[in-house]
């Protein structure tokens, strides 16, 4: 069987963030606290410093620009069936 991901959410992990921003306490000391890996603390860490309010969307939560696109899809799918409506 394949190994099963463990999800966190948003929540726990901005609160993991907080506490490697001001706990004092090394990111390995935080991550056993916590029951998870390092690796993981700095993958978020990286992420929001890359993505900053935008970090962490969750499930079915989009940043803005993956909104916008999305948006621009749709609204090119409409405008390609007008334009083939008007062909025939």
């Amino acid at each position: 069987m394949g190994k099963v991901q463990k999800v966190y959410s948003k929540e726990f992990k901005e609160e993991a963030m907080r506490l490697v921003q001001t706990s004092g306490k090394s990111i390995t000391q935080i991550a056993r606290e916590l029951g998870i890996s390092d690796s993981a603390i700095h993958n978020w860490r990286k992420e929001l410093a890359e993505h900053g309010e935008e970090a962490f969307p969750g499930k079915g939560h989009q940043t803005a620009l993956e909104e916008e696109n999305r948006h621009l899809k749709r609204e090119l799918e409409r405008v390609q069936q007008e334009r083939d409506i008007l062909k025939k």
